[in-house]
């Protein structure tokens, strides 16, 4: 399994922006899928967006798309969301996965342990 270290929550005001980064353990990151999902208080985990390896085909969840971007630098072992207008539904805990890929979180094996995002209005 791959260890994952998510960094870059934090609180923003409503129309703001923040870039979430995650950190792998092992150059084996490269040869997965690298998703993001959130869970917010008493609900339940959300796909946000995966990459494919290599950095190719993206998908985004409907709550993601047209504001946040996902990008991975395997050189660096590196993933991020760029989250940019920013509402105050979007404040969860974000996490960073890695996998086979797709939209459900039994598809991926090897999770971060969170970072917080809040969004004031």
């Amino acid at each position: 399994q791959v260890q994952l270290v998510e960094s870059g929550g934090g609180l923003v005001q409503a129309g703001g922006s923040l870039r979430l980064s995650c950190a792998a353990s092992t150059r084996t990151f490269s040869d997965y899928a690298m998703g993001w999902f959130r869970q917010a208080p008493g609900k339940e985990r959300e796909f946000v967006a995966f990459v494919v390896w290599g950095g190719g085909d993206a998908y985004y969840g409907t709550s993601a798309l047209g504001r946040f971007t996902i990008a991975r630098d395997d050189a660096k072992n590196m993933g991020y969301l760029q989250m940019n207008s920013l509402k105050p539904e979007d404040t969860a805990v974000y996490y960073c996965a890695s996998g086979s890929g797709g939209t459900s979180s039994a598809q991926y094996n090897s999770w971060g342990q969170g970072t917080q995002v809040t969004v004031s209005s």
